[in-house]
């Protein structure tokens, strides 16, 4: 098992994280460097982990920034490991390059750009060149279209707000929206019951989904099929959400008038219809530092106290301290296991204070305060429970929760 009750926690950077960041995990209390065989944590932006020896060490992942496609989530689940992500730190960046992409398409800048660029001779030549061109490249104007929104997470209602306020009509598609996510969605933002419907009725449609077994070619052939004619689509999710050669088939029938995305492929090189940025969506400043700030205060609160919040594989749990003894259990959720855990603390004469217990899809998370210090027996006893994946005794914390 881990050894996490030390003073020092190292920490392995596999890209360079914001400084701003690294500020924020003290030099007394973490070890931080781009090389070391035992670290506690791995924070990591786009390194490829799927090939990566990860220690046994390692009892946490911070991805700064949204997508988890790069790290080895079902190896880290069978380890109890949550891999910590930072939805919403880079959704002002994504949301104003979606607004340049339907910029770019609604006024054909693209071919304007490529035109003016092949251009010859002299300014008078250029300036009867320009005068006779221009017309092709004639566009629309944004208020009085409209725009459907797949996905109403962070991005997709910062999208909703601004075009709103562009004077477009917003639809909105999100079988999946939460509670928070509805409250806070404009209430001028319709409603679209079906994919479909959102499709026959946007003149611009933009994508804000993970990807998943559900979302791999959401837009496919049907789909595109729906569309109305000259639709400009959207994509700075993830590449495989739509399939390819659905989009050239659209464009080739006059469907899709533009495909914008931020995923650049051999398929969609060279194609005039395509407007392909190289991954630029989270490409500020403002999104890496923030990214880096929310990682590492979810991580020092995770070593500190064991609260989740905003993994990929776990449940958020968070719960006050209200005693200095706190054990956290990660295990696979199956019936029975909180009731031994429970047997086992009673066994040892503690009292619990405060507990919380929650699961999602395979794996379940506890947190137990005690009113008592907890033998180093009752981990052990804890720990050699079926289908219990890493226990950790976090008692009162060794550095300041204000860090």
């Amino acid at each position: 098992m881990p050894d996490t009750t030390r003073q020092i926690f190292k920490v392995l950077t596999l890209n360079a994280i914001a400084a701003v960041g690294i500020k924020r995990l003290p030099p007394e209390l973490f070890q931080i460097d781009q090389d070391m065989t035992d670290p506690d944590v791995i924070l990591v932006r786009s390194h490829n982990m799927h090939e990566m020896h990860i220690p046994e060490s390692v009892i946490a992942i911070g991805r700064a920034g949204a997508g988890t496609n790069n790290i080895p989530v079902n190896r880290m689940n069978a380890r109890g490991v949550p891999v910590f992500n930072t939805p919403g730190a880079n959704a002002n960046a994504v949301k104003e390059l979606v607004l340049a992409g339907m910029l770019m398409a609604s006024r054909n800048l693209i071919p304007a750009l490529r035109f003016v660029d092949n251009l010859e001779g002299d300014d008078q030549t250029l300036h009867e060149q320009v005068e006779a061109g221009k017309k092709q490249f004639s566009g629309m104007e944004l208020p009085g279209r409209t725009l459907g929104i797949v996905g109403l997470g962070k991005i997709g209602r910062l999208l909703a707000d601004a075009t709103l306020k562009l004077g477009m009509k917003v639809l909105g598609y999100d079988p999946k929206i939460t509670v928070e996510s509805a409250w806070s969605l404009s209430a001028e933002v319709q409603k679209a019951h079906q994919i479909e419907d959102l499709v026959r009725r946007s003149h611009f449609i933009s994508l804000h989904v993970p990807l998943s077994d559900s979302t791999r070619h959401l837009i496919d052939r049907n789909l595109v099929a729906c569309m109305q004619k000259n639709t400009i689509l959207l994509n700075f999710s993830r590449d495989a959400i739509v399939d390819e050669d659905a989009i050239l088939m659209g464009i080739e029938n006059g469907t899709i008038k533009y495909y914008v995305c931020d995923f650049p492929s051999r398929k969609l090189q060279h194609q005039p219809a395509v407007i392909t940025l190289p991954h630029l969506g989270a490409s500020t400043q403002e999104a890496e530092e923030n990214c880096a700030m929310m990682i590492a205060d979810q991580i020092i609160d995770y070593l500190q106290n064991g609260n989740i919040l905003h993994t990929v594989n776990f449940p958020d749990v968070t719960m006050e301290r209200e005693s200095p003894f706190r054990i956290a259990v990660a295990n696979a959720n199956v019936p029975n296991l909180l009731g031994q855990i429970s047997t086992c603390m009673a066994n040892a004469g503690l009292n619990i204070h405060n507990m919380v217990n929650k699961s999602r899809g395979e794996m379940a998370y506890t947190l137990v305060d005690t009113d008592n210090p907890v033998p180093a027996g009752t981990i052990t006893a804890i720990a050699g429970i079926s289908g219990v994946l890493m226990v950790r005794y976090l008692p009162e914390p060794s550095f300041n929760a204000n860090l």
